[in-house]
C-alpha cells in the first residue's frame, strides 16, 4: 500500500509540473501580443513557483515518513528470522543426540541379549550335570546305607585289615564325591545369579528403549513385555484324583523325589512333628514343588471362612487350597522359597519368587517376603508383616475399609488396592472397574492391573542340594 501511495504522489507531482509549464509557456507568449503590463507577468509566476514548492515539501515530508516506516517493518522481520533460524538450529542437535542414544541402547541391548542366551544354555548343560550327579547321589546313598549295615555288624564282629581298608577307600570317594556336587552346585548359584542380574539389564534397557519409542510414536503394547522363558503348566481341572502312598515320614515333595519319585500328583507327606495329610507334587525345573494354590477355570468359589482356609479346601487335582495349617507344618521345618505362576488372558505366562517365612496360628500367619528373581513387577510389599484375613475374620481394617469383605476371597492384605490372587474368577468380558477389582488380579503399587485366568503358588526348600 505504500508503494502504491508513492506511485500516486509522483503521478500527480508530474501533472502538476506539465500544468505549471504549460501556464508558465501561455503567459510569457501573451506578453507579446497582449497589452498587459510587466508587473502582472512576474507575479503570476512568482506565485506557480510557491504552489509547485509547497507540493514538493509535502513530498519530502511523506517520503520521509514512508522511509522510516518501511525500516522499522524491516528491521522487526530481520529480527525474527534470526530467532526462527537459531531455535531450528537447537531443535536439530537435539533430535540428533536422541538418534545416537537411541542407537546406542538397542546395540547395548542386543549385546545382553546374546550374553543372555549363551548363559541360559550354560545353565541348562549345568542342570543336566546336576541331575547326573543327583543320580549318583542316588547311588552312594545306596551304598552308604549298605556300609551302615555292616559297620552295624562290626561292632559285634572285628573286621578284618580288608574290610576296613575297602571302608577307608569307600569313605573317602564319598566325600570326593560330594565335594564335587559342592562345586558343581556353586558354579551352577553363581551362574543362577548372573543370569538374573543379565535378565534385570535387559528389563531395564528395554524399559528405556520403550519410553523413547512411547515419546515417538504414543503407543504401547502389553504382549511387548518379558515372557517367562520357562514353561508352566497347570494340572487338568477335571483330572481323577489318584493318592500315592510313601514308605516312611517324608516331610514334603523335594523329599519324595530325592527318593525316586519322578512324576507329578498327589502324594501323602507327613512333616516334623505333624499328621500326615495328601498334597499335590509338581515335578518341574529338576526337583518337585509343593502346591499350595491353584486356580484354573473359577469352577470353585475362594469366598470362604477362617476355618477353610486354615484347613484347605477344594480338588488337589483341580482347584485347591492346601490350608494354612498344613502349609506352615511344611515351612517351619526349614527355609523355603515362594514361587507364584501367573497366566493372563493371553496366554502370557509371568512368574515371580520370594524368600519367605511364615508364622503359625498365634500369629495370624504373618508372612514376611523377600523378592529373589521374577518376569513381572512386585505386588506384594517386601520386609512386612502381612497377616492373613478373610471376611469372616478381617485382622487389619484399614481406613474403616474391610478389604476381604468387599473385595472378596482370604489373603494377606496390606493395601486393599495392591494383589488378590483369591478374589472372584472374572473373565474379560466385565468391564466394570469394580468388578475387576473384585476378582483374580496382580496389581503392581505404579503399573496397571493385571486380570489373571490362572495362578499357582507353591513352596520349594531353599537348600540347593535339595535340586
Amino acid at each position: 500500500s505504500g508503494a502504491e501511495n508513492m506511485k500516486a504522489i509522483l503521478a500527480f507531482l508530474f501533472i502538476t509540473t506539465l500544468a505549471l509549464s504549460a501556464r508558465a509557456e501561455k503567459d510569457y507568449s501573451s506578453l507579446d501580443s497582449a497589452a498587459s503590463p510587466e508587473t502582472k507577468s512576474r507575479f503570476a509566476m512568482l506565485d506557480d513557483v510557491r504552489i509547485l514548492a509547497n507540493g514538493l515539501l509535502q513530498l519530502g515530508h511523506g517520503l520521509k515518513d514512508f522511509v522510516h516506516k518501511t525500516k522499522g517493518q524491516m528491521n522487526d522481520i530481520f529480527q525474527k528470522l534470526y530467532i526462527f533460524d537459531k531455535s531450528f538450529y537447537e531443535l536439530s542437535l537435539q533430535t540428533s543426540e536422541i538418534k545416537e542414544e537411541e542407537e546406542q541402547l538397542r546395540q547395548t541391548t542386543a549385546r545382553l541379549q546374546i550374553n543372555n542366551e549363551e548363559i541360559k544354555n550354560l545353565s541348562q548343560e549345568m542342570n543336566l550335570k546336576i541331575e547326573d550327579l543327583i543320580q549318583n547321589k542316588i547311588q552312594l546313598q545306596e551304598k552308604v546305607w549298605g556300609l551302615e549295615d555292616k559297620v552295624t555288624k562290626l561292632a559285634i564282629i572285628q573286621p578284618s585289615a580288608q574290610e576296613t581298608k575297602e571302608i577307608s577307600s569307600l569313605k573317602a570317594f564319598v566325600e570326593e564325591q560330594d565335594n564335587h556336587i559342592k562345586q558343581l552346585l556353586k558354579i551352577v548359584e553363581d551362574q543362577h545369579v548372573q543370569l538374573d542380574r543379565q535378565h534385570n539389564q535387559i528389563m531395564e534397557l528395554e524399559d528405556k528403549l520403550n519410553h523413547i519409542e512411547l515419546q515417538e510414536l504414543a503407543e504401547n503394547s502389553f504382549t511387548e513385555e518379558l515372557m517367562e522363558p520357562e514353561a508352566v503348566s497347570f494340572p487338568a481341572p477335571n483330572a481323577t484324583a489318584v493318592t500315592n502312598k510313601s514308605d516312611g515320614a517324608t516331610p514334603d515333595c523335594t523329599a519324595l523325589y530325592n527318593s525316586g519319585v519322578r512324576s507329578s500328583g498327589v502324594y501323602t507327606i507327613e512333616p516334623n512333628g505333624s499328621e500326615s495329610f495328601d498334597v499335590y507334587c509338581e515335578v518341574k525345573f529338576g526337583s518337585s514343588w509343593t502346591v499350595i494354590q491353584n486356580r484354573v477355570d473359577g469352577s470353585l468359589d475362594f469366598n470362604q471362612t477362617w476355618d477353610a482356609y486354615s484347613n484347605g479346601f477344594g480338588d488337589l487335582n483341580g482347584e485347591f487350597w492346601l490350608g494354612l495349617n498344613q502349609t506352615y507344618s511344611i515351612t517351619k521345618q526349614g527355609h523355603y522359597i515362594l514361587r507364584i505362576e501367573l497366566q493372563d488372558w493371553k496366554d502370557n505366562k509371568r512368574y515371580v519368587e520370594y524368600a519367605f517365612s511364615l508364622g503359625g496360628p498365634e500369629t495370624n500367619y504373618t508372612l514376611q517376603l523377600s523378592r529373589v528373581s521374577g518376569s513381572i513387577p512386585n505386588a506384594l510389599p517386601e520386609q512386612t508383616e502381612l497377616r492373613f484375613s478373610t471376611p469372616d475374620r478381617d485382622l487389619d481394617v484399614i481406613y474403616n475399609f474391610n478389604c476381604p469383605e468387599n473385595y472378596l476371597g482370604g489373603w494377606w492384605h496390606s493395601e486393599c488396592e495392591e494383589t488378590n490372587l483369591n478374589g472372584k474368577y472374572v473373565t474379560p468380558r466385565s468391564r466394570g472397574r469394580l468388578d475387576r477389582r473384585k476378582g483374580l488380579y496382580w496389581k503392581p503399587k505404579k503399573g496397571r492391573y493385571y486380570l489373571l485366568k490362572s495362578t499357582k503358588i507353591m513352596i520349594h526348600p531353599t537348600d540347593l542340594k535339595s535340586f
